[in-house]
């Protein structure tokens, strides 16, 4: 959710509707077919029992949370099972520190949501980020948004392409070696290429993994909701009380309960005792408890480590879907300082401060690791903050999250440890001055889900490039995912 397609400037497919949007319409399309695997099967399967069914849902996180309401409001008796001890999954930060971006405006419900609760939504500029070359000097602003548009072009045509040729594509053919093809065709200098090349490696933090991994032939997938994006300055926070709210009047929850084991009955056995309860989840708690019906929600980070908690196994095929898709690592870090020395005047209005800013593999640093900030000094009136909001993907997002990650959160050493690793970046910020107490951060945090187990030690299943040999079916290991074990009283929700 977080880091999909943060700038304005995303897809739109040629036609009425992309492969995507064709495949969810298609796939919530009414039906009377016993066969079905869409919303609407688990509950005209359950409702008929003569009593009220009971369903237990696998995690708190908003796809859990929304699952649970939704089956409350349709009569059933509804209990979430929650490994922390909070609600919200990723999306659980503070009100300062929490997610921010929606993406897509069109019939995308968190933004309806949004505008219920009166959120302060931010469109976030068109305008290219500013950006500091590899020896660290600053880019100038039309150059800045030569390369930057032309990323964003050939990003676009790789979606097209995809969208158009993906039965062809090489699996191992990825978004890097697509961008190079383009660029070669386009005739341009070979220093344009070679920043335009630089500017496309920051693509790893809308997916969590690099471009040399992110698959073409499945680039597709990746698409998001049509209609732009835009920046929630008041973070997820008053959405998620909302979600929470409405669920818990209509569900039961418990947290700090692991789900440890989830035994379904033979399908024989369902259809000859239709009023037994089909599947039995052992929790952490030592608590047994009996269900018609099982919600997996927990990421797919989680499920490729835990697969032996169901009896009996999955099926061969959605073991092999959740073998395939592949799981990535995103990462942030706020910087807080005095006061946003970056900012053009103290008294500058925001909406004509920079927004991003990027970095583009600076040999300035030990591994030239490239990464981007948000100002969030930048957010309108009382949302504006001194932070600089980083992200980052891959193998800088594994050091983060070494990095600190034996220290006391907040802790001096815990800032001034992170301030250290982050100071060749923002030191390269206008006004900077070393030793200057507005330019030394206070305050700081760090993600750390590559190392969380309930986020799946990582962030974002994502869609990557596979080596020659059998074929790997992405989209179809997507519909396993989607079709869950109905027979088994199993269902699989969620990000996947």
């Amino acid at each position: 959710m977080e880091s999909r397609a943060k700038y304005s400037r995303t897809y739109r497919p040629p036609g009425p509707m992309s492969r995507t949007i064709q495949d969810l319409a298609a796939y919530l399309r009414p039906s009377n077919s016993a066969e079905d695997s869409n919303p609407e099967f688990m509950l005209r399967r359950l409702l008929p029992k003569g009593r009220k069914p009971r369903v237990c849902v696998v995690g708190a996180g908003i796809a859990g949370l929304r699952c649970a309401q939704y089956l409350g409001e349709k009569g059933v008796d509804v209990i979430i099972f929650e490994a922390r001890d909070r609600v919200g999954g990723r999306v659980g930060r503070s009100k300062k520190h929490g997610p921010n971006w929606i993406h897509g405006l069109k019939q995308n419900p968190i933004l309806d949501l949004a505008k219920q609760l009166d959120e302060t939504l931010m469109d976030v500029p068109e305008a290219a980020p500013t950006m500091f070359d590899p020896a660290g000097m600053p880019l100038e602003e039309e150059e800045a948004g030569t390369c930057f548009g032309m990323m964003w072009e050939i990003v676009e045509e790789a979606f097209k392409y995809s969208n158009e040729k993906s039965a062809s594509i090489p699996q191992d053919q990825s978004l890097l070696d697509f961008f190079k093809i383009r660029l070669r065709e386009k005739e341009i200098p070979k220093a344009t290429a070679d920043r335009v090349l630089l500017v496309g490696q920051q693509w790893g933090d809308y997916v969590g993994g690099s471009i040399e991994r992110q698959s073409l032939k499945y680039f597709w997938l990746e698409e998001t909701i049509d209609g732009g994006n835009v920046f929630l300055a008041s973070t997820y926070k008053a959405i998620l009380d909302h979600i929470t709210k409405g669920t818990l009047s209509k569900a039961k929850l418990q947290l700090s309960t692991k789900v440890i084991s989830i035994i379904s009955q033979a399908s024989q056995q369902k259809q000859s005792s239709e009023n037994s309860p089909s599947v039995t989840v052992t929790t952490s708690q030592n608590t047994t408890l009996q269900f018609d019906e099982v919600v997996m929600t927990a990421p797919l980070g989680w499920l490729k480590r835990n697969t032996q908690i169901f009896d009996p196994p999955l099926p061969p095929r959605l073991l092999q879907s959740i073998t395939n898709m592949t799981y990535g690592r995103l990462e942030k870090v706020y910087l807080t300082f005095p006061s946003a020395f970056w900012q053009p005047s103290p008294g500058a209005k925001t909406e004509n401060n920079p927004f991003f800013n990027q970095w583009l593999r600076p040999d300035y640093t030990p591994n030239h690791w490239p990464t981007e900030c948000v100002f969030l000094s930048s957010l309108p009136g009382p949302y504006a903050h001194p932070t600089l909001l980083f992200y980052m993907h891959g193998p800088l997002a594994a050091h983060i999250t070494t990095l600190a990650s034996a220290l006391e959160p907040g802790s001096p050493d815990y800032v001034s440890r992170l301030a250290a690793f982050f100071k060749p970046y923002y030191s390269r910020l206008p006004h900077y001055i070393a030793h200057e107490n507005n330019c030394v951060p206070t305050h700081a945090l760090a993600t750390n889900w590559s190392n969380d187990e309930f986020a799946g030690w990582g962030s974002y299943t994502n869609f990557q490039i596979s080596e020659k040999g059998p074929l790997v079916e992405l989209d179809k290991d997507i519909e396993a995912l989607r079709q869950g074990c109905p027979e088994r009283g199993v269902w699989i929700a969620g990000e996947h």
